[in-house]
């Protein structure tokens, strides 16, 4: 968090709360983007596009691969870069890179048992990085990732938290004993030296109560606390510049506690006090002078807001409104100086909303040269005429490529694809649409549209529901399970049915109480609407999804009988009585299970007749078409219950499901071998019942 000197500029707009329009989500027309001239990493695959293949020649295996170029960082002061990359083996490395010798990689750390996570610079001569392990299933056990520092040529390795891997062997001699394994990284001080990390407290059932920050010297190891004073049992921090924590949040039974630190003071202040899931604000960022900025709704829609201490609540008018879409993005600041100069924020795709004038011309430069994608600018020297960016492009065709611009010099730098062995002319495209649900309200939708799809030709379609339920589902991007999908020839329909975050409170308050009915209508609704277009053959459609998107795959079956030819669940919640019970296979907290779930699904004992009709479980003979059942054996947020009592329950009601186990797997498949299996799984399904 950094100190800002001047008000929040805002960019001379007629509207002067500066509404972010909704970006259209474009139809890329590939005319052969030339990609401008550099050195390309070895290890980084080349940056340009092939110009042979196509999607349905791709194997399963190269939708789902890992990304080759994981993570790309700008060091403090723009000389180098730190780039993850996976190795023909499998295992992602960490190596470095500078700008003036973009030909001369430098390996830092690659362990044979252990991948490079997420990595971070703390100044120009010093990183830090944690591990995980992308060859292991791990399930949804917690997993361990330790911290490291590391000078950008590989020496002065040192372990600052402990993983859970053996065998890390600092170089740096004698130092302090590392935290131990219950610590994770929250913030990079802009000191050069520091870091702020949260030693997690258990609640005694296999989940976290509390995170209590402390400062972490990268070189000496050495960490002082930095909650004292502070409430009892934080959930999340804001901290200031200096690294002093100014905003708490707390959370128990069912209220959430909002508690500002003001400057000079040690007695923390509440600000915002009532029911979880009637809070009207939420705390987002804190700039370098301490100001607070808020989400909170504005017109039906999350805007950003700055606080007002002396009203204790958000200023009446926003800074940034996205009509259509609630405000989701972060605030950008110039790590040198602090300087306040954007925002990113989210519609249908991502965009940035620059303040700053130089920002603006390059961000305006950048996207000349790469038409029709969304280009994300991270900038050293920002807005200057010798800024140097590193950009990350993509598109709903592309999964996204990394270059460095050094300005001064009018030279670009490509570093690489993120997935190489794709080529975007071949792949679907993805288009946003609003239509109307049978009530009247408004019902966004994703189309993933098969490349070489002729005016009004009708595709078999699957009409893929997302999970949460009360999250966003899709976004402007590549998406690999609907490109695969896109790839052997279905269109791909995805609703933001209610529930749906993102699109305002209406949207998502309607979604309450609503499994199974007025949510599974909006289903329903997208599918018609798509046939009534001309792209949906209606006599081939299929119902697909995972986590609660594979319960509303089974309910479309319950509800509407002869509508799809089948459906695909996986990690499916099949019974939401399963949501209730404590159980040591779950990881759902006591607080969600006991005021959440109650408010926004119904009450285990007062709506039970009304549950018992939307779970899948309890209407399981109901179903005729054929199911796919999918889940991991270690799944703690869905766990292997909900996929075994619905496959009795379809076996005794004579629907003998296809049913498949992922040994170790999660909520979701974490290995490269399962993903491919369950593709080619679903594939084949699919192929039976919709050719």
């Amino acid at each position: 968090m950094r100190t800002l000197e001047t008000e929040l500029p805002v960019p001379p707009v007629s509207d002067p709360t500066h509404p972010v329009r909704p970006a259209r989500c474009r139809r890329i027309r590939q005319r052969g983007i030339m990609w401008l001239a550099g050195v390309v990493l070895a290890a980084g695959g080349s940056a340009s596009i092939a110009q042979t293949g196509s999607a349905s020649a791709l194997a399963a295996e190269d939708f789902f691969r890992d990304a080759r170029i994981r993570q790309v960082q700008l060091s403090p002061q723009g000389q180098r870069v730190a780039l993850t990359m996976t190795s023909a083996q499998g295992r992602t490395g960490l190596f470095t890179v500078e700008l003036d010798r973009p030909d001369k990689p430098v390996l830092v750390a690659r362990f044979a048992d252990a991948d490079i996570g997420d990595v971070s610079w703390v100044s120009e001569s010093r990183l830090v990085f944690d591990l995980t392990d992308l060859r292991s299933t791990q399930g949804d056990r917690r997993f361990s990732p330790g911290l490291f520092s590391v000078a950008p040529d590989g020496s002065q390795l040192r372990t600052l938290v402990k993983p859970s891997f053996q065998g890390v062997t600092d170089s740096s001699g004698p130092q302090r004993e590392p935290l131990p394994f219950n610590h994770d990284l929250l913030e990079v001080m802009d000191d050069g030296r520091h870091v702020i990390v949260g030693r997690l407290e258990s609640d005694g059932h296999r989940g976290w109560r509390a995170v209590v920050p402390l400062r972490l010297d990268v070189e000496s190891g050495r960490a002082t606390s930095l909650a004292e004073g502070a409430p009892a049992d934080v959930r999340s921090w804001l901290f200031d510049a200096s690294g002093r924590p100014r905003v708490a949040v707390t959370s128990s039974q069912g209220r959430r506690t909002v508690w500002w630190l003001p400057p000079d003071a040690t007695e923390w202040q509440k600000i915002q006090d009532g029911q979880e899931l009637e809070q009207s604000w939420s705390p987002l960022f804190l700039d370098q002078a301490g100001r607070l900025y808020v989400s909170a709704p504005w017109r039906g829609h999350a805007v950003l807001k700055r606080f007002d201490f002396d009203r204790r609540a958000p200023q009446p008018e926003p800074l940034i409104s996205t009509p259509g879409f609630d405000f989701g993005g972060r605030l950008i600041t110039e790590r040198a100086s602090g300087r306040l100069l954007g925002a990113r924020v989210l519609t249908d795709a991502q965009t940035t909303v620059w303040f700053d004038e130089g920002m603006r011309r390059l961000q305006a430069m950048v996207d000349e040269r790469l038409p029709g994608r969304v280009n994300q600018l991270d900038c050293r020297r920002c807005g200057r005429d010798d800024a140097v960016l590193l950009v990350r492009s993509w598109s709903d065709r592309d999964p996204g490529r990394w270059f460095v611009v050094d300005v001064a010099r009018k030279r670009w730098v490509p570093i690489g694809a993120t997935h190489p062995q794709i080529d975007p002319r071949s792949m679907a495209t993805v288009d946003f649409h609003r239509i109307q649900a049978r009530d009247g309200r408004d019902l966004p939708v994703w189309v993933t549209t098969p490349a070489g799809t002729a005016p009004g030709q009708r595709r078999p379609v699957v009409v893929m529901v997302h999970g949460g339920p009360f999250v966003r589902g899709g976004y402007w991007a590549w998406n690999p399970m609907n490109q695969f999908l896109a790839s052997r020839g279905y269109l791909v329909v995805e609703p933001e049915f209610r529930g749906s975050t993102g699109y305002g409170a209406a949207h998502y308050r309607a979604g309450w109480k609503q499994w199974g009915r007025g949510m599974q209508d909006d289903v329903t609704d997208a599918l018609q609407w798509a046939v009534s277009k001309g792209w949906a053959d209606p006599k081939r459609a299929c119902i697909a999804g995972a986590s609660y998107g594979g319960y509303s795959a089974l309910m479309g079956l319950v509800r509407e009988p002869g509508l799809y030819r089948c459906a695909v669940a996986w990690v499916a919640v099949t019974d939401p009585f399963l949501l209730f019970d404590w159980r040591w296979d779950s990881d759902l907290g006591d607080d969600w299970r006991e005021h959440g779930l109650p408010r926004v699904l119904g009450d285990k004992e007062r709506d039970a007749q009304a549950l018992r009709e939307v779970s899948p479980l309890h209407q399981a003979a109901r179903i005729r078409e054929p199911v796919l059942l999918a889940f991991g054996t270690d799944d703690r947020r869905v766990p292997l219950v909900h996929g075994t009592r619905m496959r009795d329950a379809l076996r005794a009601a004579g629907q003998e499901p296809v049913w498949i186990t992922y040994p170790g797997e999660g909520h979701g498949w974490r290995t490269f071998e399962n993903r491919v299996d369950f593709a080619r799984r679903v594939e084949d399904f699919l192929g039976q019942h919709l050719r």
